[in-house]
């Protein structure tokens, strides 16, 4: 695994319950900033069975990037942490819940 994968992994991993943080975010705090596109590409080939919190990320306007029925699975395990999603896929209280 390269550095910036274990970077990404180690700190999603404390990315708090019931908080999201976006690509964008997680790149940097991950020590690589303006690289959040290649966030989306390390943990789209998370395995599936993985105990990371992968659904907690979002796009920068706060929405659930994923499609479909990726989509839906996010939304359910999001809202199962108390956050709500509206209709159009986005975090209805994001700025309460983001990552500072």
């Amino acid at each position: 695994m390269d550095e910036f994968a274990q970077n990404i992994y180690t700190n999603l991993y404390y990315v708090p319950k019931g908080r999201v943080i976006t690509y964008g975010q997680l790149a940097t705090l991950a020590g690589f900033p303006n690289h959040s596109r290649h966030v989306g590409k390390v943990l789209s080939q998370l395995p599936k069975e993985t105990q990371l919190p992968w659904y907690r990320v979002v796009n920068a306007q706060g929405k659930i990037s994923l499609q479909g029925g990726r989509f839906e699975r996010q939304k359910q395990l999001l809202e199962e942490e108390n956050i709500l999603i509206k209709d159009n896929g986005s975090v209805s209280n994001f700025k309460q819940v983001v990552m500072p």
